[in-house]
């Protein structure tokens, strides 16, 4: 319980841990130093990336100045911004409005793709106050007009605007900045070298503090490495907690490609995901690739007293990290959930975290990694 609070409060003091940027790099040296402190000889795996820096990310609207963020995968206005009637998505006005929770929806992704806006305005709507941005799934290959993301605040003035077909202003200004990230790998031998490996990891990167969605996941992965590092497993076990999750995965996308092969080679994923330790509206769901396995995993919830609130269907791609797994045909076990708070800059210490629920999970996670650590 102590080592939760001490964790998970860390890593939300930290600040904003977006991909790239400082709070990014202090971040990594305080895990590798929690590595460390366990016994693993952290390694860092370094990737580059252009960083995306606002400068501008406003809407004008009914003389009101609306601050935002832009769509990190989508175009730009430059400084000069650009002006037009605002109408509801998927009309003819040059600037549509759109409301979607921070997964967005197919609509807005089909009509930023093919559609006919000069920019959206993209009311971000998490079921609670705040501005929720949206993944960068494209992030390498962005597309599409300038899409600003707002509160849903704003939605009534925006909503009224859209309505009247009021004429707004969008200015949407970044500058790309070449820096690098890394991915914190640590690794215990096993008895038998020989193995296929089991791989545990978590994303260590978001939009804001993320202390329920991204810090039961660094938990329960370093209470997976503290049990056995203890335990000395038969087969190797790999741990990765990667950055770049808000970008389309990018640190995970290296970590495979720096290790060719090893996603159908390892013996199994434990993908530790987003949210299930969440205490505003969390839901814990299990997600794993064969039956077998999403039996273990199951069993092991039980016996934790925290079994899965859901689960996705076997044979569906699955959420998260994971898909990458299931995408290069690999096995995996995966752990994640729903949160109110989901991309919300209120995910805060202590009181986003349900203590006693990550604290079950952490034990039923690192019960079936022993598991599937053995020969």
């Amino acid at each position: 319980m102590d080592r939760i609070g001490k964790i998970i409060g860390a890593y939300d003091r930290q600040g904003i841990h977006r991909t790239g940027s400082d709070v990014d790099r202090a971040s990594a040296d305080w895990l590798a130093g929690e590595y460390a402190a366990i016994g693993v000889t952290p390694e860092r795996s370094t990737y580059r990336l252009d960083r995306i820096d606002v400068a501008a990310a406003t809407a004008m609207v009914d003389g009101a100045t609306l601050e935002g963020l832009p769509r990190f995968d989508g175009g730009t206005t430059g400084s000069d911004g650009l002006t037009g009637r605002l109408a509801p998505i998927g009309g003819d006005a040059p600037i549509g409005l759109a409301k979607s929770d921070p997964r967005s929806t197919p609509e807005v992704e089909d009509i930023r793709r093919d559609g006919p806006h000069r920019a959206i305005i993209q009311i971000t709507d998490g079921g609670r106050a705040g501005l929720c941005p949206i993944n960068a799934d494209s992030f390498t290959d962005p597309f599409g007009p300038p899409v600003l993301q707002v509160s849903n605040e704003h939605a009534l003035l925006l909503e009224k605007a859209a309505a009247d077909a009021a004429t707004v202003s969008i200015t949407i200004d970044i500058a790309r900045t070449a820096t690098t990230s890394d991915n914190i790998v640590g690794r215990i031998e096993g008895r038998d070298p020989s193995l296929a490996p089991l791989v545990v990891m978590t994303p260590r990167s978001g939009w804001w503090s993320c202390a329920s969605e991204r810090g039961g996941g660094l938990l329960v992965l370093l209470e997976i490495m503290r049990t056995l590092n203890n335990a000395t497993p038969d087969r190797p076990v790999i741990f990765t907690a990667n950055s770049g999750h808000e970008l389309g995965h990018l640190g995970l996308d290296h970590f495979i490609e720096e290790n060719d092969g090893i996603v159908p080679r390892a013996h199994c994923w434990i993908h530790l995901g987003a949210n299930f330790g969440s205490a505003v509206d969390g839901k814990a769901k299990l997600q794993a690739s064969d039956e077998t396995l999403m039996e273990l995993c199951r069993a092991k919830m039980r016996d934790a007293c925290a079994p899965p609130e859901l689960e996705t269907p076997l044979g569906q791609r699955p959420g998260g990290e994971a898909r990458n797994i299931y995408d290069h045909g690999g096995r995996y076990v995966s752990l994640l959930g729903e949160n109110g708070l989901f991309h919300n800059p209120d995910d805060h210490w202590p009181d986003a975290i349900d203590v006693d629920k990550t604290a079950r999970l952490a034990k039923a996670f690192s019960d079936v990694a022993v598991a599937l650590s053995k020969r």
